[in-house]
């Protein structure tokens, strides 16, 4: 077992080393810290997403001969030597008059990628099919954005498309052992929450069965990816991705490889490690795992709710995150169903029924009536609620009465005019109060018609349309997020200012049309 473990372990290693772009900050020392330090451009993003115009090595001998001189200007080297992204929306205007589904079905044209070229002087990880990205200054793929995109898609009948994505991502699965948060060079030190598995059974409903088994060699990399480490560790123990709780049960965690500030937001990150006390590269990898989870940034990953200084993601066991292993787990299962080898199906299942239990016995917080994450080195469960509550909905992990205690607590303290509020924190940060996202009204909205809360459902999915419509006929955008408390006022917090587009806003919004065949009001 120990051999097998160690292998994995080194074509992970070796497969993870060989695929690796050099990031920017590698490629051009010095010059990086003094851009992302500067106001050349308000937002770190843009500089790491540059394309240079000639070799790195040419440009860093330019900067080295020329930063001492006198009347040096950063700005005009750096316009000179790299050429800025464009924004994806940036030429599109929106006929508010056509309505919101022909606004969608035009975006899907606006917001695709052709597949990339590549190039070795850019940022940009190669894809080799067209893709579909959020939006903004989101300007390549994102993994978890990727399956609520999805679920417009099929509303819109662009199985093709889904299924470009998906092999999108297995190609990322072969060339780098795993789904990074974006096709970047600076994001191939993290994942994002593993929703693959989702993806391929989205596709499975126009498809069939055949797809768990033409993606089951991408579903089991994925599985490894996230396992990494696992056979080897004592109870109480984490390496990586994976924790062995104290019963010798096997969760997982969010983890970012590196311990440095986040090169796309470089500023943000040194000017936030000033707040700490905690060695800086803990904070960095407590930063960096916060953003692999995608909530980015919320009190829920703080000791503290008002003080990012107090981050400790690292240390938290996620209940969504382990409901998406659990699914992992029962799809790579069906995949060996679907071949016959039952020795494997009981397998995987297994992993999928002794994941179950833990979920149920760390997650539930009976005193709260609530899900909340579990702090593996102080053995106990994390006192902030927040939406990743509803996730043992949306994959049946809870009971019927653990269901209604969570529809009963959404009801009293999440639901706000606008939709569900993320967590009842009012904190800053956008992963908090007031703000609502797409994918998490999506989530608690299908988990609640899992066990037959219609009613409640109905009425989140009304009170966030009626959101999304009436901001979009004032100015003719589908934003990132939105302020569910004060409907009158738009979505803030975060590093950078608000995004439209948006690919899980518009795939949402049209999958609950349908869903509950809701129009737009004309005239309004």
């Amino acid at each position: 077992m120990l051999k097998k473990f160690i292998l994995i372990a080194l074509v992970f290693t070796a497969t993870y080393a060989n695929a690796q772009q050099k990031t920017p900050r590698q490629l051009f020392p010095g010059l990086f810290e003094a851009v992302q330090s500067s106001d050349i451009f308000p937002d770190n993003k843009t500089f790491v997403d540059c394309t240079p115009k000639y070799e790195p090595g040419q440009i860093m001998k330019s900067f080295n001969e020329q930063k001492g001189k006198t009347g040096f200007n950063l700005r005009e080297f750096v316009l000179f030597n790299f050429t800025p992204p464009a924004s994806p929306t940036h030429a599109f205007q929106t006929n508010i008059e056509e309505g919101i589904r022909k606004h969608i079905d035009t975006l899907w044209q606006v917001l695709q990628r052709k597949p990339d070229a590549g190039s070795k002087l850019s940022s940009l990880a190669a894809l080799p099919n067209p893709y579909i990205v959020p939006g903004g200054r989101f300007r390549e793929i994102y993994y978890w954005d990727s399956y609520f995109t999805m679920l417009g898609l099929q509303q819109s009948h662009q199985e093709k498309v889904i299924g470009n994505m998906i092999d999108n991502f297995a190609y990322l699965i072969d060339t780098y052992g795993f789904i990074p948060n974006g096709n970047r060079a600076y994001y191939l030190t993290r994942s994002q929450p593993p929703f693959f598995a989702m993806m391929v059974n989205l596709l499975t409903k126009s498809e069939g069965n055949a797809i768990l088994t033409k993606y089951q060699p991408q579903l089991i990399k994925e599985y490894n990816y996230w396992m990494l480490g696992a056979a080897t560790l004592t109870k109480g123990k984490a390496t990586h991705r994976a924790v062995r709780m104290p019963d010798g049960t096997l969760l997982n965690r969010y983890w970012d490889e590196s311990d440095e500030p986040r090169e796309e937001s470089y500023i943000k990150d040194v000017d936030a490690a000033k707040t700490t006390t905690k060695a800086l590269p803990v904070f960095y990898h407590h930063i960096r795992a916060a953003a692999a989870s995608g909530w980015d940034f919320s009190s829920r990953w703080f000791t503290d709710p008002a003080k990012i200084g107090t981050i400790q993601t690292t240390d938290l066991v996620p209940v969504d995150l382990n409901c998406l292993m659990y699914n992992m787990e029962l799809t790579i299962a069906r995949s060996y169903q679907v071949k016959g080898n039952k020795v494997q199906y009981l397998l995987y299942t297994a992993k999928a029924a002794a994941r179950k239990k833990a979920i149920l016995k760390y997650f539930w917080d009976e005193k709260n009536a609530w899900f909340n994450d579990y702090n593996w080195t102080s053995n106990q469960r994390s006192a902030i609620p927040t939406l990743a509550a509803v996730f043992p909905l949306e994959f049946k992990i809870a009971t019927t009465a653990q269901a209604k205690k969570i529809a009963d607590g959404l009801k009293a303290n999440f639901l706000k005019p606008g939709g569900l509020v993320t967590t009842l924190n009012f904190s800053g940060q956008q992963w908090d109060a007031p703000n609502g996202w797409a994918p998490l009204q999506y989530m608690a909205i299908d988990g609640l018609e899992n066990y037959g809360h219609s009613t409640l459902a109905k009425d989140i999915a009304t009170r966030w349309m009626n959101l999304n419509i009436r901001v979009f006929k004032q100015t003719g955008k589908l934003l990132e997020k939105y302020n569910v408390v004060d409907t009158s006022l738009t979505a803030g917090g975060g590093e950078y200012p608000l995004q439209d587009g948006f690919g899980w806003t518009n795939g949402v919004l049209l999958k609950l049309m349908n869903r509950y065949n809701f129009e737009e009001k004309k005239g309004e």
